[in-house]
């Protein structure tokens, strides 16, 4: 009988090291939950039983609401998950759900998200036509940000991540949302802010030049243009050299992951098996 309580504490010992940690998942704009279902069963189909959250709110046209609102109000529904989950999880935040979902971590002390993915998001802000055109047909880059670095366009989402190079300005004056999480401008939370970012266990960066959709492609890598268009690389921009949100930290202490992939667009990157196996699976504990 010993003998026997002896083997089922073993069993069920090794059945929790073997399971899954439980995945939240962050949708990007315009889409919803149902866009991300193929990664969804992808994870499912190769980590039998693991507990997928599929973050179903904001869909549609609701994900063009501020930043900070649906940030705020994903925040409570992370907390529910890690009070169901304290020995923690995974996260995965695509497109604009891996700014919003990073911001979501920023405001959440104590979330218990060991490692987090962000799969083609726009880290540093979108700048360019591609993107612009596909939401709001008849602006142009070049003059976009008499839109949104304004009263009017901050209730959007996409202004509250609008990084216009030539006018850096305007951007520090009206935007409320991306230098204040990116620690460019000073708040009562930039602490927070960066300490939230140094509980995590890894930070998974990923995106591609043939994205098509996030511009520059390198924003996905915390880089971006300067006043030149010129692309400035990750490790040459204030946010990594001043370790404004504990990127530098990350890396030196090895738990900062920059990936690329030639040849992915960016509404491939959730929907094809051979790219969700080499850049999301493995870092799915």
């Amino acid at each position: 009988m010993l003998r026997l309580a002896g083997c089922l504490t073993l069993l069920l010992k090794l059945s929790l090291i073997c399971a899954y940690r439980p995945v939240f998942i962050y949708h990007g704009i315009l889409t919803g939950a149902d866009s991300m279902q193929h990664l969804v069963k992808r994870i499912q189909l190769l980590h039998p039983d693991t507990v997928v959250y599929n973050f179903d709110r904001f869909g549609g046209w609701s994900s063009l609401e501020n930043a900070w609102h649906q940030v705020l109000e994903a925040n409570e529904n992370l907390q529910a998950v890690c009070a169901l989950h304290p020995e923690g999880i995974n996260m995965i935040g695509y497109s604009q759900g891996g700014l919003l979902g990073r911001a979501v971590l920023q405001t959440y002390p104590d979330h218990c998200v060991r490692t987090f993915i962000s799969l083609s998001s726009p880290q540093a802000g979108q700048f360019g036509d591609d993107f612009l055109h596909l939401i709001f047909p008849s602006l142009v880059a070049k003059t976009a940000y008499q839109l949104f670095y304004s009263y009017v366009g901050q209730h959007t989402s996409v202004g509250n991540y609008w990084n216009d190079p030539h006018h850096q300005d305007l951007f520090e004056q009206f935007s409320i949302f991306l230098p204040y999480v990116n620690n460019r401008l000073y708040s009562t939370n930039s602490t927070q802010f960066r300490e939230t970012m140094m509980r995590l266990r890894r930070l998974v960066l990923i995106g591609g030049p043939d994205d098509g959709v996030i511009t520059p492609w390198q924003s996905s890598h915390f880089s971006f243009y300067n006043e030149t268009n010129d692309v400035v690389p990750l490790q040459e921009s204030p946010i990594y050299k001043e370790d404004l949100i504990g990127l530098k930290t990350l890396h030196d202490s090895g738990r900062l992951d920059v990936i690329s992939r030639e040849g992915v667009h960016h509404y491939q990157w959730h929907r094809t098996d051979h790219v969700i196996d080499s850049v999301i699976i493995p870092y799915l504990d």
